[in-house]
């Protein structure tokens, strides 16, 4: 049977009632909620403890015009499909959820017009200030962010000039898996990875060779193709074809590079990682925990990198300098079946 009940709506909690009921006056207790005035450490105490029993919820549109702030931040990406995004957000979340900021995420794709539309939304919505970020650190947005009024921060995107830029070291992640494997006792090391039109590729590349030419070992030339398992099975053929020494370990430049990797491999016959050890990048857990054996790879700590382009945003919107430049965070390996063990291990 329905009911002709209607909902019931209650008004909310005023500043009023909460000052009543602690016993204090109107002025004082928005200084306590506010974090403002002096007063006992009970007393501003009292009043939160009273607001927070009441439900109160104080008004944020007015705080916004006393404090000149909205208390917004605009995200801007062109990563529709999360792969990095997701984790540079996250990131970005844990850093202002505490500071009572929230985030205001819209995806460009890699369209300008539909950039400028965020933009000019953003704009219009007060934002206290902008991250961009996408789905790789040598292209930049397709939008104009020089210039906007507000600060500007980029996270895992190429920069403007002059701007502030968090991206992960990947040559220092290259370096990291290189000598993992040296330290493994791995002596003949492969580096498959993708296309040649990706920086990072290069970056990644030329690490490779430093720390083999550091350690004395033999220099294999680069395999380039593309980010897919595909690539990294038709890659094995070219590693083990013809006679001469086969490689004890590859570096793969992605994590689905590596599994496809790992599955020719085993085609032929060949344990991972007693005959061959194989390591990946990006640290793609959905990817990494389901190849067999599980896969080492090298983590780029987006959410890190997220969390610091987020507090330094909230340091330039307090009124703090910064120096623009690119930071380069340091990245991670984390270590799973795939690699081995030490020869003493």
């Amino acid at each position: 049977m329905a009911s002709d009940a209607q909902p019931v709506f209650t008004k909310p909690v005023t500043l009023r009632e909460v000052a009543a009921l602690a016993g204090v006056s109107v002025a004082t207790a928005s200084k306590a909620l506010n974090g403002q005035g002096r007063m006992t450490a009970e007393t501003r105490e009292r009043i939160r403890e009273t607001a927070q029993r009441l439900g109160f919820r104080p008004n944020s549109l007015a705080q916004s015009l006393l404090r000149r702030r909205s208390f917004t931040v605009g995200l801007l990406t062109n990563d529709t499909y999360g792969r990095f995004s997701l984790p540079v957000m996250s990131g970005i979340s844990d850093a202002l959820v505490d500071k009572g900021v929230s985030v205001f995420l819209c995806n460009v794709e890699d369209d300008q017009r539909l950039g400028q539309l965020h933009v000019d939304a953003m704009l219009d919505k007060r934002v206290d200030g902008i991250i961009a970020t996408g789905k790789r650190i040598d292209r930049h947005l397709p939008v104009d962010l020089s210039n906007l009024g507000v600060p500007v921060i980029y996270a895992f995107t190429q920069p403007d000039p002059d701007a502030i830029a968090f991206v992960s070291d990947d040559a220092g992640g290259a370096r990291l898996a290189v000598e993992h494997f040296w330290r493994l006792g791995r002596r003949r090391i492969a580096h498959v990875t993708g296309p040649a039109s990706f920086a990072v590729v290069h970056a990644r590349a030329q690490a490779y060779r430093d720390v083999l030419t550091e350690k004395g070992l033999p220099v294999m030339e680069p395999l380039l193709g593309s980010w897919s398992e595909a690539w990294g099975h038709e890659a094995v053929k070219k590693l083990f074809k013809g006679k001469g020494e086969k490689p004890d370990a590859v570096f793969c430049g992605n994590d689905q590079i590596a599994r496809g990797v790992i599955d020719a491999l085993r085609e032929r016959g060949l344990d991972v990682p007693d005959d061959v050890g194989v390591i990946g990048f990006d640290n793609w857990q959905i990817v990494a925990e389901a190849t067999r054996p599980p896969l080492t790879s090298v983590d780029m700590n987006l959410a890190a990198l997220g969390r610091e382009a987020g507090l330094t945003l909230l340091s330039l919107v307090g009124g703090e300098p910064a120096e623009p430049g690119i930071r380069k965070l340091p990245c991670r390996l984390v270590v799973r079946q795939s690699c081995g063990r030490p020869p003493d291990g």
